[in-house]
Formats: C-alpha cells, sequence, structure tokens
C-alpha cells in the first residue's frame, strides 16, 4: 500500500503547494516513484494553477458529487506524476469523503501527496484523518509560528503522525527564528529547511516545478533531499554535468510524451 502524506499549513503563503509539486515531480524522476497529488483545498484550489492543469471538467470534486468516476478525474503529467486538481468553482461537498477515496487509491500509487486548505477548518482535517503522516510548512518568523502550534495541536489530537515541519522561504538572517527554537515552541522536529530563490516565481510562470525548472541550485537540492527523506531513501547528488545531462534526458522525454511520441 502506498503512503499518503498531508501537506498542511495555517497561513497562506508559507509555500505549500510549491512543496506539493516539487516533492512529487522529485519522487517521480529522481527516485522512479509511482506519484499521485490531490489538490485537497477545496475552496481555493492552487495546485493545478501551479502545473497548468486548469479548468478540468473531471476532479475532486465531480467525484466526491458521484458526476464522474475516479479514473477521469486523474490526469498523467508529462512531468511523470498524476494529479487529482479541484473544482475552482468551490461546489459544496462532504470534505470527509476524501479519507473514503484516499482508501481506493492507495494501493495503485508509491506516494499519494494532499495540498490542503491553508486554514484551521474541516478541509483540513480531512486531510489530517485521510493521511498517514503529515508535514507542516512553516517559514520562521513568529506569526507564521503561532499558526504552525495551531496545525501541530491539530494533528496530534486527532491522532496523525507528523513527519515534521518544513522551514521554507528562509533567508539566512539573524531575525529568523532558529530551528532549535521553532522545534522548541511547536513542540516537533524541523525535517527540512528550504532557501527563499526568487526564481521560482519565474518557473511557476511556465508551470514547471524547480527541481525541473532549476535543477541544480540549493533550493531544488532541499526538495530532492526531503523527497527522499520521506521514502526513507537517500538522494544522490550525482554533481553539476551529470544532473544536467539527466535533465535534458528527462526533458525530451517528456515533449515525446506531450505529442504523442513516447510509451
Amino acid at each position: 500500500m502506498g503512503k499518503v502524506i498531508g501537506v498542511i499549513s495555517i497561513k497562506g503563503g508559507v509555500g505549500k503547494t510549491t512543496l506539493v509539486s516539487n516533492l512529487g515531480a522529485s519522487l517521480a524522476n529522481d527516485f522512479n516513484k509511482k506519484v499521485l497529488l490531490i489538490d485537497a483545498n477545496f475552496n481555493a484550489p492552487n495546485l493545478g494553477a501551479h502545473l497548468g492543469v486548469i479548468g478540468a471538467k473531471n476532479n475532486l470534486h465531480t467525484v466526491l458529487l458521484e458526476k464522474s468516476n475516479i479514473r477521469e478525474a486523474i490526469y498523467e503529467h508529462a512531468y511523470g506524476f498524476h494529479i487529482m486538481p479541484a473544482s475552482v468553482d468551490a461546489l459544496k461537498v462532504d470534505y470527509l469523503k476524501l479519507k473514503d477515496l484516499v482508501k481506493i487509491l492507495r494501493d495503485k500509487y508509491d506516494v499519494i501527496l494532499l495540498d490542503s486548505s491553508p486554514a484551521l477548518n474541516d478541509e483540513m482535517l480531512a486531510v489530517i484523518i485521510s493521511s498517514d503522516e503529515l508535514l507542516v510548512v512553516s517559514t520562521p518568523d513568529h506569526p507564521t509560528l503561532l499558526c504552525t502550534m495551531n496545525a501541530v495541536r491539530l494533528a496530534k489530537k486527532k491522532g496523525t503522525n507528523i513527519n515534521g515541519i518544513i522551514l521554507n522561504k528562509v533567508l539566512g538572517k539573524k531575525y529568523e527564528l532558529s530551528k532549535g527554537e521553532i522545534e522548541s515552541i511547536a513542540d516537533a522536529v524541523v525535517i527540512g529547511n528550504l532557501p527563499f530563490d526568487i526564481r521560482i516565481m519565474k518557473g511557476l510562470a511556465e508551470y514547471k516545478p524547480m527541481v525541473l525548472f532549476k535543477p541544480t541550485c540549493s533550493l531544488s537540492k532541499g526538495f530532492r533531499k526531503l523527497a527522499g527523506n520521506l521514502i526513507d531513501e537517500e538522494y544522490e547528488d550525482k554533481g553539476l554535468i551529470n544532473n544536467l545531462r539527466d535533465f535534458i534526458v528527462n526533458d525530451v522525454e517528456r515533449s515525446l510524451r506531450l505529442i504523442g511520441l513516447g510509451d
């Protein structure tokens, strides 16, 4: 059975959806895993917009409303993973049905990543109870940490294992909270420290995860290391030349799939 990992935060703008798309791309391309990304941010979905899957007729909402079947709502992405987007129309659904949907899908994938709502609500609760473990995304500042503490408390209350806190958009400044301070206050371990890189905005404009857009940068290496951590495999940094070669080969293969010439 596949591992189901929920990615949560209680503050928008910390990079939760960016983390989901990059972990999915890395797990599929660097570790050869079968991966499904589900946009469980029911009322304000962004995952599809990050990856160029926009306006999908069949989606998470239509499945939960029994207006389409599961197979119709899962799309094979050119970057090597599968994605189930959500409706941008914010249709009313029973969020807690997500758990039953995940049960059906988990034996078909190595990893399922759930992108949650950035709010302490029933949408986040649905992700928490549907997951085997959680990643809590935060930035190293006091306002976000206070929100992070609430997310950690809710997860522990519901009995879902917290894999750890991911610190994102780290600038390396003295005024930022340290790893030790965050672990002490939030009562959870920090398992990822991702630097801020403005180039990620250009990648988003091209619907391309950073691990594919700038595969050799520090941020991409951080995503890959974290992806390996999630499946108990160590990411081997093959160096600049080999990384570039693999990226070019993979990019050609993706392009061939897009035009129908690949396997």
